[in-house]
Formats: structure tokens, C-alpha cells, sequence
């Protein structure tokens, strides 16, 4: 089941990332294109010159940067680099009660505030038995092997929100973290625990006192269609296994 669908993409070839928001991309044509991207952090394993890319072109025409840079083909299958979907697509799931790991939802908001951290929850919903649920989502690109890996680099935040959601689930709520993993390559995930130690601890924290842990299974569905134009669609049909590598 597609949950989400872009279409009207442009492909190119990957020249460059640099400046953490930019990518220079090569067109059919031959002209060159400055894309932006919305991932800043190290995006390692997401890309190599050379890779084929997917963009998509502005909507507003005064943009300075035309495009946004959402995918990437690698040897192994397509990567996700566009940071925005994957809140898109696990609400959307949500909403449909499509979300692995999560039946029965209902009544779902995104971007709520809440928690003694001044944070925002990415999907909060109800379940079955109205009881509220908090879901943290994040954007899983790094690979190591088989592996899916979070996070790429230290992430302070990232720690304070897996803080939070023990926080809700010990006051009786329930909470999750969605580890959208936004690659096709890999088939089991664990925590960057060399990367980023302290957040890897809490992880294993937050999973033993009661936060569920949902590493998503994402399938990128691109074709090409007339005028040489793409679509690019995201599927979430199932869970991978948390599969720790020590």
C-alpha cells in the first residue's frame, strides 16, 4: 500500500553535497542544478558522485534553490534523503491504522507539544482504549552491512525525546519511537552504539520501561513515466528486527 506519492520528479546525477544544504545534480540535458537538501546531517552510506538522484521541482517558482534532492539509487536500492516524509508517511499510516507495531489508532496530530523538555511529539494519537499515544519518529539512513543504524552522528536531542517518551510511558501513556529506515538494503537495525554511545544506553532503556521500539521496514517505489518525469511512492509494510551487533 502506497501511503504517500510524489510525482513529476526529475532525475540527474549526483555531482556534489556540500555546505550540508546543497547538491549540484546533472540533468538529462547536461545542465548542471543546485538541489537543496534537507538532511544536514552526515548523510554516510546515503550517496556517492555518480549515484542517480530524484528531485523535485519547486512548487513556489520564486525559490532560489528549484529543486529538493529526495532520493538516491545505491548498489543496493533506493535511500530516502528527504527528511520531512518520514513524519508524513508514519502519520499517514497512523491515520490509514496501517502503522506495524501500532493497530487501532485514531484520532491522530502531529507536531504536538508536550513533556517537561519543551519538546514536540512527531504523531500523537489514541489507540483503541483512547489511551494516548506518543510516537517519536526518526529518519534511519546509516548502514553498516545487513544493518540499519541510528543515529549517523551524536544527537543530545535525540536523547532528550527518547527522555520524554519513558517520561509519558511511565504516567501510563504509551509512547514509540519509529525508526523509519529509509532504505531498501538492509534487513535488521540496531543503535550506532560506536557513534553515539549515550544515545544507544537509552534506547535500551527506553525499550525496558515500556517504550516501544519500531524499526520500520520502508519500501521506496519509483517508475519512470511520460516526459521522462518520475513518481516516487513510500510503502511501510512491516517491522525489521532489532538485532543488537555486540
Amino acid at each position: 500500500m502506497i501511503l504517500l506519492e510524489k510525482t513529476g520528479l526529475v532525475a540527474g546525477t549526483l555531482l556534489q553535497r556540500y555546505k550540508r544544504f546543497l547538491a549540484d545534480v546533472r540533468l538529462a540535458d547536461g545542465s548542471v542544478v543546485t538541489a537543496h537538501t534537507t538532511n544536514t546531517g552526515s548523510m554516510k552510506t546515503c550517496w556517492e558522485p555518480g549515484d542517480r538522484v530524484l528531485l523535485e521541482p519547486a512548487a513556489n517558482p520564486a525559490r532560489k534553490l528549484k529543486f529538493t534532492w529526495l532520493a538516491v539509487a545505491r548498489p543496493g536500492g533506493w535511500v530516502g534523503v528527504e527528511t520531512g516524509m518520514p513524519n508524513r508517511v508514519v502519520a499517514e499510516a497512523a491515520r490509514r491504522d496501517v502503522l506495524p507495531g501500532l493497530p487501532g489508532l485514531h484520532s491522530v496530530r502531529t507536531e504536538v507539544k508536550y513533556g517537561a523538555e519543551n519538546s514536540r511529539i512527531d504523531v500523537l494519537a489514541l489507540d483503541g482504549e483512547d489511551r494516548q499515544v506518543f510516537i517519536e519518529v526518526k529518519n534511519t539512513t546509516l548502514k553498516e552491512g545487513p544493518w540499519a543504524l541510528f543515529p549517523d552522528a551524536v544527537t543530545e536531542r535525540g536523547t532528550k525525546h527518547l527522555r520524554e517518551l519513558q517520561a509519558m510511558a511511565r504516567e501510563g501513556h504509551r509512547a514509540a519511537i519509529a525508526l523509519f529506515v529509509h532504505r531498501t538494503d538492509v534487513d535488521r537495525f540496531d543503535a550506532a552504539r560506536e557513534i553515539d554511545p549515550a544515545y544507544a544506553a537509552e534506547l535500551d532503556r527506553a525499550a525496558q520501561t515500556g517504550v516501544l521500539v519500531l524499526p520500520l521496514a520502508v519500501r521506496l517505489i519509483t517508475s519512470e513515466g511520460p516526459g521522462g518525469l518520475w513518481s516516487l511512492g513510500w510503502e511501510v509494510p512491516g517491522l525489521l528486527p532489532w538485532v543488537p551487533r555486540r
